[in-house]
């Protein structure tokens, strides 16, 4: 870490680009990428059925020109001036899975790539859930709904990245927290 390191909380901070989604910040040296709406942060779902399946999402993510798999998410304020983790975590898994939790738990919050964002993201535990419709997302989305049995889900997502799938590494983190706390603690 270099002295501009430590002196950049020091320095103001300078709007080099704003976009409609996206703006590009200055402080000191360092640039980074911001939001233009919502509240800066995001959540992710871990969502498991009553028939123990878990749901995923496939989409197609233009930065990367591939399609993703990853665990349902979304952000928090978009187009909703009053919201919460817990409501934008319920309304984006209904949107995306078409699967409503009767229960959200935010389990953990932090950034999500420190060093090119500010944006943070919070995993949210859904638990209860009931089939009320078929998802796929809001218009122009495109999610594909996988509900991968628990058992095979490392699997299934190893044989994913094979045929070609990009994979949010945050979906292993996710795994993790469908059994466990963030402190280890087994889900009681």
């Amino acid at each position: 870490m270099t002295s501009a390191d430590h002196t950049a909380h020091d320095q103001p901070i300078e709007t080099i680009y704003t976009g409609q989604w996206l703006r590009m910040m200055r402080r000191g040296h360092w640039e980074y990428a911001e939001r233009t709406h919502g509240k800066g942060m995001a959540v992710i779902i871990v969502a498991v059925t009553p028939d123990d399946d878990i749901l995923f999402v496939e989409q197609y993510r233009v930065p990367l020109g591939a399609r993703t798999i990853e665990m349902p998410a979304g952000l928090v304020g978009d187009d909703h001036d009053h919201d919460t983790l817990e409501s934008a975590a319920q309304r984006e898994l209904i949107e995306e899975t078409g699967w409503d939790p009767a229960r959200v738990e935010v389990l953990l919050t932090g950034p999500t790539s420190a060093g090119m964002s500010s944006e943070r993201i919070a995993f949210v535990r859904a638990t209860q859930l009931r089939k009320v419709g078929d998802g796929g997302g809001v218009a122009g989305e495109d999610i594909i709904v996988h509900q991968v049995p628990r058992a095979t889900a490392p699997m299934w997502l190893m044989q994913k990245q094979a045929e070609g799938y990009e994979l949010d590494l945050k979906l292993w983190a996710g795994l993790w927290m469908i059994e466990r706390n963030p402190d280890g603690s087994a889900v009681g």
